[in-house]
């Protein structure tokens, strides 16, 4: 069996981490999967429209590196690994596709900064969160101090990554670290309501919200209107509009 359980749920993927044994950790296998299936997703935009990362078990979303496979590793090993998992990170947070993180337990270190990429974060009520990495003589290295930087600012940030505290579901919902705790049936409610919607629309307000995070407000409405004017071509638009007149629901085809 492979480093990911894949569950088809129409244009909603539910992909679980199955690596409960090491705590879902980050492994080269599972990040290279990852990478493949991130990739296959988005080369399919409007077919795999949503996609709920999870992890086995009820323990942990993903406790962070497998430091034992780290233990093994070079300097120069774990640099290429860093590099790569980067780029992977990035590869989620470019895809057309949404993607829902579920933290179903722990999600420490590098598992904190896999969900950072994600596009929403549902948690649930025994979930906790923590950028730990300070705690074993290293700084995060996958994007977090950059990420939760921009979610939460920068004293909030500082205080987290400097501490490498765990915090609760609660309290990851009062930071705006996640947006819901409940439990896994409201991933997928979302994911379900997301994809009812136009699929070209929603892929447009993802990169808009994504790319004009760190423009200037004028060049970002510019980005706006831009991303905008792609779904003025569309036939879901026409639709949308006639769904509408005739009180019925749209059938959007992604077009």
């Amino acid at each position: 069996m492979g480093e990911f359980i894949i569950e088809q749920h129409g244009p909603v993927e539910r992909w679980v981490i199955n690596g409960e044994a090491r705590r879902n950790a980050l492994s080269k296998a599972m990040i290279g999967e990852l990478a493949a299936n991130i990739q296959r997703v988005t080369a399919m935009p409007g077919v795999v429209r949503a996609v709920i990362l999870t992890g086995a078990g009820d323990k942990a979303f993903c406790a962070g590196a497998d430091l034992k496979e780290r233990s093994g590793m070079s300097e120069d090993d774990v640099a290429r690994f860093l590099n790569e998992l980067r780029g992977i990170f990035r590869s989620i947070e470019k895809s057309p596709c949404v993607f829902i993180a579920y933290l179903n337990g722990v999600a420490l270190g590098g598992g904190t900064e896999l969900a950072l990429t994600c596009d929403i974060r549902i948690a649930a009520s025994t979930a906790e969160m923590g950028l730990t990495e300070v705690k074993l003589g290293i700084i995060p290295g996958g994007g977090g101090t950059q990420r939760l930087t921009r979610l939460v600012g920068r004293g909030r940030a500082k205080e987290l990554i400097f501490t490498g505290r765990r915090v609760t579901a609660a309290e990851a919902m009062s930071l705006g670290l996640v947006e819901k705790v409940g439990g896994p049936e409201g991933a997928m409610e979302l994911a379900t309501q997301i994809v009812a919607n136009a699929p070209i629309a929603v892929s447009a307000a993802k990169a808009a919200i994504d790319e004009g995070d760190d423009l200037s407000l004028d060049d970002a409405l510019a980005l706006e209107q831009q991303k905008y004017a792609l779904t003025l071509k569309t036939e879901d638009r026409l639709e949308g509009l006639k769904a509408f007149a005739e009180k019925r629901p749209p059938k959007f085809v992604g077009k």
